[in-house]
């Protein structure tokens, strides 16, 4: 398979890895025709060519066409021909053309499905991700990402994350330190256990969860500048902001809905993290049509 080095660049220049995605999207072409598509051999000539576009059924923002791209080189190699493909994280009205696609018939065919997965998944996280960006528009706070991902695809997702607007919290349990409530409860404390993640990892960012007001002066004094406040109501987490003053940033989290983001983020938080943007986010509504003619 060749693939444009435009495609490539710029997928590496979005922070993905192009090996990986390539790797993704072999994997998955292979679990949907493991034994060839034996409808499109079956009604198709084999010298048929056509053109496909992809539409929106819906108002959002796209994500992923690089990557449906991809689909259709690795099944058309340089056969295929790809137009009027809008930039990633653009807004779109339904019933835009965001992509257009030339070549086998057969092979378009056999691309659609993993194609349309990709670019609707991920612009499903985009929108959504968009419109809590629109929700706290005006305000201080963004909106942050978690590692509620699917096994795999935490890449692929935190990038419609940032397609949306959205600002990707840490990747992995390795690049920076996140002390949450049993990692409290196992080192006795807030204030020992950010100590312990500081002593044996002094070059990570750490992150401490409070769950309780009378749990920040300590930590705010032993230096953390990075603060989560767990399932707190606005009232509780505008006083945290006081006694804050600036030392920290501080992040809300815990059962979060966009139509309370405005309240949340009117109390001075930094961010907002939602873990729907991932694990629960709905598909946005795009399809591929196959042009007569």
């Amino acid at each position: 398979m060749t693939v444009p080095p435009a495609l490539l660049a710029e997928l590496t220049d979005a922070g993905l890895d192009p090996d990986e995605i390539l790797r993704q999207v072999a994997a998955a072409l292979a679990e949907d025709a493991p034994g060839g598509d034996v409808t499109s051999e079956a009604t198709i000539p084999a010298e048929a060519r056509g053109t496909a576009v992809f539409a929106t059924r819906e108002t959002g923002v796209v994500a992923g066409l690089g990557v449906a791209a991809l689909v259709f080189h690795h099944v058309l190699g340089d056969d295929v021909e790809i137009t009027d493909r809008v930039p990633d994280g653009t807004r779109v009205a339904s019933g835009d053309v965001v992509m257009r696609v030339s070549g086998p018939t057969r092979g378009l065919l056999t691309a659609e499905r993993t194609a349309l997965n990709y670019a609707s998944h991920l612009s499903g996280i985009a929108t959504a991700t968009a419109a809590w960006v629109d929700a706290l528009s005006g305000t201080r706070a963004r909106v942050l990402d978690t590692r509620k991902t699917l096994p795999t695809f935490r890449a692929l997702q935190k990038y419609a994350v940032r397609c949306g607007g959205g600002v990707n919290h840490r990747f992995s349990l390795s690049d920076r330190a996140m002390v949450k409530d049993n990692h409290v409860v196992a080192a006795g404390g807030v204030v020992p256990a950010y100590l312990a993640v500081r002593a044996a990892y002094p070059d990570l960012r750490v992150e401490v969860e409070v769950t309780e007001l009378d749990e920040l002066p300590g930590l705010l004094e032993a230096g953390c500048t990075e603060v989560l406040l767990d399932n707190m109501d606005p009232a509780t987490m505008a006083e945290a902001v006081r006694i804050t003053a600036g030392r920290a940033t501080l992040e809300a989290s815990g059962g979060l809905t966009i139509e309370r983001a405005r309240v949340v983020a009117e109390t001075g938080v930094d961010f907002i993290s939602v873990g729907a943007l991932t694990h629960s986010v709905k598909v946005f509504d795009l399809g591929l049509d196959l042009l007569e003619g």
